[in-house]
């Protein structure tokens, strides 16, 4: 009959037991997160990686949510734009009408009429809003950028500001969000609201309307132009977002080098953690029921 030599052996038991409920306990969690790093302590060098991975992809996420922001602002502004240059391309149309000295006093007056409609559609546009925000005030953004004011040589009164905003680019540089403005629609190359008040008055005066045709056509020129602005700031800011997705991606497969976990090679460690933990139980009741040296010395 076997005996134990050490007839204390609770602590060293009770310590295997625990061990081995410890390895039980962390197949089970690995199985469970997919992940074979819960905690610091489970890996101190790939938990360090595992922080700067997260603070870049919190970085990423908090770039694209600005990018997506743009993006919208972008694309009102260009749809705004896009109405206002077929708004100048009727004025152009009736401008060129008007030149014709074959109309009659009465349709020079309904050609004024119908440019009057336009210019009060083109101060609606020149007024675009984004989330409650005027677009094209510069960076007084809570002004109604343009008001009707027949006291002004344009007819229209811009209350917005010269400034641009600005966002900062993954590259640290910084790039506008918009253009003022009296930039877009009161342009010294092409004034948008001075060639249709211009239009306007050759008509109601029965004065030659040339000189006002020709301000038409360069204002629409300056308004197409003006327009590239947003489309060339669209194009910058899906490139930048592609970057992101990509570096995302990037991030992700990072992430699962440093901690993640094959799932058949979770349940295999977790069926071996069982197995050595139903060992250690079974030793230890074997060993505990064995009689010591001191039972047959007493």
């Amino acid at each position: 009959m076997s005996v134990r030599i050490d007839p204390n052996l609770a602590p060293t038991l009770l310590e295997a037991i625990e061990q081995a409920r410890q390895q039980q306990s962390q197949a089970i969690e690995q199985l469970a997160s997919g992940r074979s790093v819960n905690r610091p302590a489970d890996n101190p060098t790939a938990a360090a990686a595992l922080v700067l991975n997260h603070v870049q992809a919190a970085q990423n996420d908090q770039f694209q949510r600005n990018i997506a922001h743009f993006q919208g602002l972008f694309q009102v502004a260009d749809a705004a734009l896009n109405s206002a240059v077929q708004l100048m391309t009727r004025a152009v149309q009736l401008g060129t009408q008007a030149a014709n000295g074959t109309l009659s006093n009465a349709d020079r007056q309904a050609i004024a009429a119908e440019l009057e409609g336009i210019r009060q559609q083109m101060i609606g546009i020149a007024n675009t809003t984004y989330q409650g925000e005027y677009i094209f005030a510069g960076t007084a953004v809570s002004t109604v950028p343009f008001v009707a004011d027949s006291t002004t040589p344009d007819g229209v009164r811009y209350q917005g500001n010269a400034a641009q905003n600005t966002i900062m680019l993954l590259n640290g540089e910084t790039m506008a969000t918009n253009l003022p403005g009296n930039q877009i629609f009161q342009n010294p190359g092409g004034n948008v609201f001075g060639a249709l008040n211009q239009m306007m008055t050759a008509l109601q005066t029965g004065s030659d309307p040339s000189g006002a045709l020709q301000s038409l056509q360069a204002a629409f020129a300056q308004l197409n132009q003006q327009r590239v602005f947003y489309g060339n700031a669209l194009n910058q800011l899906q490139s930048a977002n592609n970057f992101l997705q990509q570096e995302n991606v990037q991030l992700s497969m990072q992430e699962n080098d440093l901690v993640g976990i094959d799932p058949a090679q979770a349940a295999s460690n977790l069926v071996q953690a069982e197995t050595d933990a139903n060992a250690v139980l079974s030793a230890a009741g074997r060993i505990l029921n064995r009689p010591t040296l001191f039972d047959y010395l007493s």
